[in-house]
C-alpha cells in the first residue's frame, strides 16, 4: 500500500467501488490515497467488468495504491487476476487460512495482501489475530459471509466500533475501517477506531454516482478530526 499525496497526519482514504476513470481522478484529486476496483462478487454494489478494471488500474499514479477487491478463494485464480490488471494490493473478501495467505505472499512479491474481516460478533476478533499473522493489512467491514448469498461488503452497515478498536490495539498490522461510513460519521468512527485508514463506498455516492459534494465532505470531516487542513477544491 503505497503512500499517497494528501496529508499522513490522517488517516489514508481509500475510495472504493471506482466505475471509472473520472471517478478514480476525482478521488484522486481530493487527497484518496488508495481507489477500490470490484471484481465479481456474489452481491453488494460496485462490480466493474474486468476490461473497465484494467483500463482504470493502468491510469492509477504510482503514488495512489489500486486495491483489487475479489471474492475469489482459489490461489491460483486470485494471481491470474493480479497479473491481469497489475494492481499493488489484493483484498481478499472472503476469508482465506493464513496458509493461503502466506502462499499468495510468496507467489505475489510486492503485492499488499489485505484481508477483509467482517465484524459481526465477538468471533471477528479471533478471525482477525489470526489472519493478521499472515496478512500484510486488516479491513474491518460489515459483510455476512454466513448468508445463503454471501455478503462480503458494501452494505451500507457499520458495525460495533468498539470491537473494531479493540481488534486495532490487538494486532500489528495496519488496519482499514469500513462499513457504513459517511460524512456525517466519519470523525466519530476515526476517534472511536483510529484506523490506519478508513474506506467508503457507498456513503459517497448519489444514485450510484461518486458525489463530488459527499466526497468534499468527507474529505473535510476526516481532516478537520486530526486538526489537518481541508483539501483545495480547485
Amino acid at each position: 500500500m503505497k503512500r499517497g499525496h494528501a496529508r499522513l497526519d490522517r488517516p489514508r482514504l481509500k475510495v472504493c467501488c471506482i466505475a471509472n476513470t473520472d471517478e478514480a481522478g476525482l478521488a484522486i484529486r481530493y487527497g484518496a490515497n488508495a481507489v477500490g476496483l470490484v471484481s465479481a462478487m456474489p452481491s453488494g454494489p460496485g462490480v466493474i467488468p474486468d476490461d473497465r478494471i484494467e483500463e482504470i488500474a493502468k491510469r492509477i499514479p504510482p503514488e495512489v495504491s489500486s486495491f483489487l477487491l475479489t471474492s475469489h478463494r482459489k490461489i491460483e485464480a486470485i494471481v491470474e487476476q493480479q497479473q491481469r490488471f497489475g494492481v499493488d494490493t489484493i483484498q481478499l473478501c472472503d476469508g482465506l487460512p493464513p496458509e493461503d495467505l502466506l502462499e499468495l505472499r510468496s507467489a505475489m512479491p510486492g503485492v499488499s495482501i489485505v484481508q477483509v474481516i467482517h465484524v459481526a460478533g465477538d468471533e471477528a476478533f479471533d478471525q482477525a489475530r489470526t489472519a493478521a499473522r499472515a496478512a500484510h493489512a486488516l479491513l474491518l467491514d460489515s459483510g455476512d459471509p454466513s448468508k445463503a448469498v454471501k455478503e462480503l461488503g458494501g452494505t451500507g452497515r457499520t458495525h460495533d466500533w468498539d470491537l473494531s478498536r479493540k481488534i486495532r490495539d490487538e494486532v500489528e498490522v495496519p488496519v482499514w475501517l469500513a462499513g457504513g461510513l459517511t460524512p456525517d460519521n466519519v470523525g466519530e468512527a476515526v476517534r472511536r477506531v483510529r484506523p490506519f485508514g478508513v474506506d467508503v463506498c457507498s456513503g459517497l455516492r448519489t444514485e450510484g454516482r461518486l458525489d463530488e459534494e459527499k466526497l468534499i465532505r468527507f474529505v473535510r470531516n476526516l481532516e478537520t478530526e486530526l486538526g489537518s487542513p481541508t483539501p483545495r477544491e480547485s
